[in-house]
C-alpha cells in the first residue's frame, strides 16, 4: 500500500462535503503553473534555471457503488466491505467512484422504481478501501428527496469525506473537488445526463440538486472555471443507455463539449455494463465503468478498475484491471479466461466509441 498523498486538508474536505462552492476559498488569480516535485525551476550544471521535470500521478476509477440488499450486510465490517479489490483501489494517489445511493434514514421515496439508501458507515467502507472522493451526481442521490440529499452531504461532512456533483444549490453542485498531489493541482467535477426526473432533480440557484449535463452552458462554464484554477481537470459523468456497451450520440456530443471546455479526463458510469475508452483530441475518455459494488443482478457482472498515469495534463498510460461482481455483490479481480474475455469485450466495444485508439502525437 503506497502512502496516499492525494488527500486534501481537513478544511478543504469539510468545505466540499458541505457542498459549498470550493471556489470561495481558492485563489482567483491566474491558473496555477504546473510543476514537478520541487517548488520551482532547478539549476543546471551551468547555473541556468531549467523547468522542473514533470511528475507522474496515478489515478484509479471504478463504477457504481451502493450498500443495499446483499451489499448492506458488508457494512457489518466496513473495513473489509470491498474485499480483495481494495488493494487495487489503494494503489493510486487519487481514487474515485460513483456513490449510487443516498446516505440517510429519512425522507420520502421519489416516484420511481428503484430506491437506494445506506447508513453512514458507507463512508467508513469507502475510506477503508482507499477511495478518496465520490461523485454523487447520479439518478439515485435524491431517491429519498431533498431530505436524503441533505442528509448525505451532512454525513459526508461528519465523516470528513469529499463528495461532488450535487449540493444545496447549483453553485455547490457544479463546484469541483480540489486536491493536490506532489504539486499537481487536480479538479474533479461530477455531472449527470440521466433523463429520469432530471427536471425536478436538477440543482438551481435556489434549490438543491444534481449538476446536470442538460444545462450545457453552466456545465461547460464549470469546466472552464476549473481549467483556470487547476493543472488537471477530471469530469465524472453519469450517463449512457442501460445495457448498451456503445455510447449514444448524446454522450458523444457532450463529451466533445467537455473536451472543448478544457477537460483532460472524462470517465463515466450508469449503464450497468462496461463501455470502452479512447481519445477525443487530447482528452482521454472512458465512457462507462459498469457496476462495481452492486446489490443485485443486472445487465452484466463485468466490472473492474481503470488505472491512469498522468504527467501534467496528459494521460501517458491507461490500464483496465478486470473484475467480476460476485454473488455477494463484491467486485472480485478476474483471472485467466474470465479476465481475457472482459478485455476482448472492451476491445470490441472500442469500435463504436468514435474515439481514437491512441493519444495524438
Amino acid at each position: 500500500m503506497i502512502r496516499r498523498t492525494g488527500r486534501a486538508s481537513l478544511a478543504a474536505l469539510t468545505a466540499v462535503a458541505l457542498g459549498v462552492a470550493g471556489c470561495a476559498a481558492e485563489s482567483t488569480g491566474s491558473a496555477p503553473v504546473w510543476r514537478g516535485a520541487t517548488s520551482g525551476p532547478t539549476a543546471s550544471a551551468t547555473g541556468t534555471a531549467t523547468p522542473s521535470a514533470p511528475v507522474e500521478v496515478r489515478l484509479a476509477f471504478a463504477g457504481d457503488v451502493h450498500f443495499t440488499g446483499r451489499t448492506l450486510r458488508l457494512l457489518d465490517d466496513p473495513e473489509t466491505a470491498f474485499g480483495a479489490i481494495a488493494s487495487t483501489l489503494r494503489d493510486a494517489d487519487v481514487t474515485l467512484v460513483n456513490l449510487e445511493t443516498a446516505v440517510t434514514d429519512r425522507g420520502t421515496p421519489e416516484p420511481k422504481t428503484y430506491h437506494f439508501r445506506a447508513p453512514k458507515t458507507a463512508f467508513t467502507a469507502l475510506r477503508a478501501a482507499g477511495v478518496d472522493a465520490v461523485s454523487i451526481a447520479n439518478n439515485h442521490i435524491l431517491d429519498y428527496g431533498r431530505q436524503g440529499l441533505s442528509d448525505t452531504v451532512d454525513a459526508a461532512r461528519e465523516a470528513r469525506f469529499p463528495v461532488f456533483g450535487a449540493g444545496r444549490d447549483a453553485d455547490a453542485a457544479y463546484a469541483p473537488w480540489f486536491t493536490t498531489v506532489r504539486g499537481l493541482r487536480i479538479a474533479v467535477l461530477g455531472m449527470s445526463q440521466v433523463h429520469d426526473l432530471a427536471g425536478s432533480w436538477r440543482a438551481t440557484d435556489t434549490r438543491s440538486g444534481v449538476a446536470m449535463a442538460f444545462d450545457p452552458a453552466r456545465a461547460t462554464a464549470a469546466v472552464r472555471s476549473a481549467r483556470e484554477r487547476a493543472d488537471l481537470v477530471i469530469v465524472f459523468m453519469h450517463w449512457g443507455i442501460e445495457g448498451n456497451s456503445c455510447p449514444s450520440g448524446e454522450m458523444k456530443t457532450f463529451a466533445g463539449r467537455l473536451s472543448e471546455a478544457g477537460a483532460d479526463i472524462v470517465v463515466g458510469a450508469h449503464a450497468h455494463t462496461l463501455l470502452a475508452d479512447g481519445w477525443l483530441g487530447r482528452t482521454y475518455v472512458h465512457y462507462g465503468l459498469g457496476n462495481f459494488l452492486w446489490y443485485s443482478t443486472s445487465h452484466s457482472t463485468d466490472s473492474g478498475v481503470l488505472k491512469l498515469v498522468v504527467r501534467g495534463r496528459t494521460v501517458v498510460d491507461s490500464r483496465f484491471v478486470p473484475a467480476t461482481v460476485s454473488g455477494g455483490g463484491q467486485p472480485v479481480p478476474a483471472t485467466g479466461a474470465g479476465r481475457q474475455r472482459i478485455l476482448d469485450n472492451l476491445a470490441t466495444a472500442q469500435r463504436c466509441t468514435g474515439l481514437a485508439a491512441k493519444r495524438p502525437g
